[in-house]
């Protein structure tokens, strides 16, 4: 394939970041000559009209936040085929993020490490630049705490994000598990996050009556792998107290075990959340938890270390609905989602079901032990 033999070595040759913004700023360059040059070429609809949350998926795979955080290049990813695009982290003041070099590949293990902190030109901008440019598919928002800060002050900076993107989104990601910003895990225990979610909700309340809408935003939270499974059941009390949409497992984690790249190396690239295919299985096991703790009755986002059909089919197993890529995306190229959308339909019918509904959490139990 093009992208594997020849685009994949000539970006890899470049820092991580810079050959990040090199495909970020191709793609968002002149997006409707990128949608005609596409066509259909990678839309794929493979399980029908998929219904997550009131809202409706062409299809199941979607393009997990960070990829495209001020949202710059949705048209053009939309057409590269996801079923939906989670753009963001997306902060209330506009930050830069750490200090670079803060993205490093481990191509040996397929994974990536980032401490980016959340660099992005804001809310504001963020949601001005989507009302002119609004992607072909279902889009996401994640919103995250401002650097600046201080962790006391963090319901009133989601508050305000929050209300910025409402108007742009389908839904909002709360992103209160990235291991970059200093104290911002703190924010899932029970306590605090309760805290947040139930300002949220009742922030989601009055913009809808204010704007005569007859449901609320769905409003999702995304979990850091790195809980224990008495804090996952806290949390899913607190998701179910807070009528939550649903949730999305796992973040990054700062786990560096099982790695096969040279020990030495890791460390010096220091800290930051690592993704990828040596997160897989842990991000399977936490989505089974989930499902099990919730009984099915929630919509679960898995997400982590997704690179081939076959990976999608245990993250909906275990029982997720949906499924997000990010580091896959990166080491497999343009057409993974047409690849695991064709092939994971495969996969469940070969499975005997008829539907992908139908097999989502059939081997929840199962995977919960993993």
């Amino acid at each position: 394939m093009l992208y594997r033999s020849l685009l994949r070595p000539l970006l890899f040759r470049l820092p991580p970041e810079t050959a990040h913004e090199l495909a970020l700023h191709s793609l968002s360059f002149a997006p409707n000559l990128t949608k005609t040059l596409l066509g259909d070429r990678f839309k794929r609809s493979p399980f029908g009209k998929l219904r997550r949350f009131g809202l409706t998926f062409s299809n199941p795979v979607g393009l997990a936040a960070g990829f495209d955080k001020d949202g710059v290049a949705l048209e053009s990813l939309a057409a590269l085929g996801f079923g939906f695009i989670e753009a963001g982290t997306v902060t209330y003041h506009p930050q830069p993020g750490n200090k670079r070099p803060r993205l490093f590949r481990l191509p040996q293990d397929k994974a990536l490490i980032n401490r980016a902190g959340f660099n992005n030109h804001g809310a504001a901008a963020f949601a001005q630049r989507v009302k002119r440019n609004r992607p072909d598919c279902v889009l996401g928002v994640s919103i995250g705490k401002s650097k600046v800060v201080p962790l006391a002050d963090a319901v009133d900076d989601y508050l305000k994000s929050f209300a910025v993107v409402y108007p742009v989104a389908d839904y909002v990601a709360v992103n209160v598990s990235s291991p970059n910003t200093p104290r911002l895990r703190e924010l899932q225990q029970a306590h605090q996050l309760e805290e947040l979610l139930q300002a949220l909700q009742t922030r989601n309340a009055e913009l809808a009556a204010q704007e005569g809408r007859s449901a609320l935003l769905p409003l999702l939270v995304k979990l850091s792998p790195d809980l224990g499974q008495e804090e996952f059941k806290e949390i899913v009390e607190v998701a179910q107290r807070q009528r939550l949409a649903g949730l999305i497992a796992a973040n990054t984690t700062t786990d560096r075990s099982r790695l096969q790249t040279d020990s030495r190396q890791v460390e010096a690239y220091g800290a930051g959340g690592l993704s990828g295919a040596p997160l897989k299985q842990r991000a399977t096991q936490v989505i089974a938890n989930l499902y099990n703790l919730t009984q099915g009755a929630m919509p679960l986002i898995g997400v982590g270390g997704i690179f081939t059909a076959e990976d999608a089919w245990e993250m909906i197993s275990a029982g997720a609905s949906l499924l997000q890529i990010y580091t896959g995306f990166i080491y497999e190229g343009p057409t993974i989602t047409r690849d695991i959308n064709e092939n994971l339909r495969r996969i469940i019918s070969s499975k005997g079901f008829v539907s992908l509904d139908e097999a989502v959490g059939c081997r929840a139990k199962e995977l919960a032990g993993c």
